[in-house]
């Protein structure tokens, strides 16, 4: 099994909070920004469209005003780690790419035919979710949960959570050890 990361015990049930060792990549999503990232060493980001950084950089020349777009930055060392910001190790890290998203494809997002400084605003922070979410599966920090009865067998669990293991008890806690304890008590 999974390595163990956090247990709980409510009322009779026992949450236990597991890595997952095989998470669905969260780029193969539905995501609203592309990720074009360039390394010899590791296939990121989804974007294949360019042959190399240069490739790109003659497109955001081009088409700048038309896009919306953040760098990525990479730090590689006993792990990879992906970030928007830059990090602070000069040997270890650098730009790998960028994620972003063209003013066409936000229109039809968003069902609208002017892209508002609003509507830049939201998309910036989901091109940032975008990041840390992938940033999460590169690190192993995707997770899942098993909910125990008080005699041990599994009753429930489930897999693929990009949230905290805090995050993910106190969400079995208000969703599924509720639901046991209400089938429990309709069936007295």
């Amino acid at each position: 099994m999974e390595n163990l990361i956090a247990e709980k015990t409510v009322n009779s049930y026992t949450i236990k909070i597991y890595q997952d060792n095989d998470p669905t990549d969260p780029r193969e999503w539905d995501n609203l920004g592309k990720m074009v990232c360039f390394h010899r060493g590791y296939s990121l980001g989804d974007e294949k469209e360019f042959k190399d950084p240069e490739d790109f950089q003659e497109y955001l020349q081009k088409n700048h005003k038309k896009i919306i777009y953040l760098p990525l930055y990479l730090y590689d060392h006993s792990g990879i780690t992906i970030s928007t910001k830059p990090f602070s190790c000069q040997w270890d890290s650098g730009q790998v790419g960028y994620i972003y998203i063209t003013y066409e494809d936000i229109r039809k997002e968003y069902n609208t035919k002017k892209v508002t400084k609003e509507i830049k605003e939201k998309v910036l922070a989901i091109l940032k979710l975008e990041v840390e979410i992938y940033d999460r599966y590169l690190t192993g920090q995707v997770f899942g949960f098993v909910v125990e009865d008080n005699k041990g067998e599994v009753i429930d669990s489930c897999w693929g959570y990009f949230d905290t293991p805090e995050e993910i008890i106190e969400y079995v806690e208000e969703t599924v050890v509720k639901y046991y304890d209400y089938q429990l008590e309709i069936s007295l």
